[in-house]
């Protein structure tokens, strides 16, 4: 059979279980193919805070003006990357769109990711935003509050509804293959399995 080498970018606010999914998805035998032993696949994400020596710091989606440069070229580095290794499956959670949308409520700047859409578009990436209804982020953050080592940054639910309007916008100006998922009821078993089924229906399974 052809090679699985799946590549999907999983976006979405806080609370939409988008970490969840990427493990649900980076193990589904339909999405990399069957295993009879667990390995190490990449899951990638622009919210790492590599960028200052602090936990909860800065990295590719909160990163300052002062340090847009340097966020930038990384984004170029890991174009390249894929780019350089194109037949294995990729995961990515939270990547450009999220760092558009922290940018504009936080900065008022729209860095133009026209140039990394395309490249991702031309390897076969497609795109997946995860999202609630306004009803249920309240039962999402008591669940999430649970094992949150930093509880306050769930205080403003407000936030993360403006942020998903925001998103949905960015979302509908990429020319990556996209589908919404609804995770209010916090399935994630189903979820992956709707991806996957979309996956195999738009052939986002293989190689472009």
């Amino acid at each position: 059979m052809p090679k699985l080498c799946p590549k999907i970018i999983l976006e979405g606010t806080r609370l939409t279980l988008k970490t969840e999914i990427a493990f649900a998805l980076n193990e589904h035998p339909e999405f990399v193919g069957p295993r009879k032993y667990r390995y190490h696949s990449p899951i990638v994400s622009a919210e790492w805070c590599g960028l200052t020596n602090e936990p909860w710091g800065r990295g590719l989606i909160n990163f300052r003006p002062e340090e847009a440069a340097r966020a930038i070229e990384a984004y170029h580095t890991w174009a390249r990357l894929f780019e350089l290794l194109p037949y294995y499956s990729w995961v990515i959670d939270r990547f450009h769109l999220s760092t558009r949308a922290y940018q504009l409520r936080e900065h008022k700047i729209d860095y133009d990711f026209n140039w990394l859409d395309q490249r991702l578009a031309a390897l076969g990436f497609h795109l997946v935003l995860c999202t609630r209804r306004a009803d249920s982020f309240a039962a999402a953050r008591e669940e999430r509050l649970k094992i949150s080592g930093k509880p306050s940054q769930y205080d403003d639910l407000t936030k993360f509804m403006q942020e998903q309007e925001t998103l949905r916008i960015l979302a509908s100006q990429s020319t990556l293959p996209r589908l919404e998922v609804d995770i209010s009821d916090s399935d994630v078993p189903a979820a992956a399995d709707r991806i996957v089924e979309w996956m195999k229906e738009t052939g986002g399974q293989h190689a472009k």
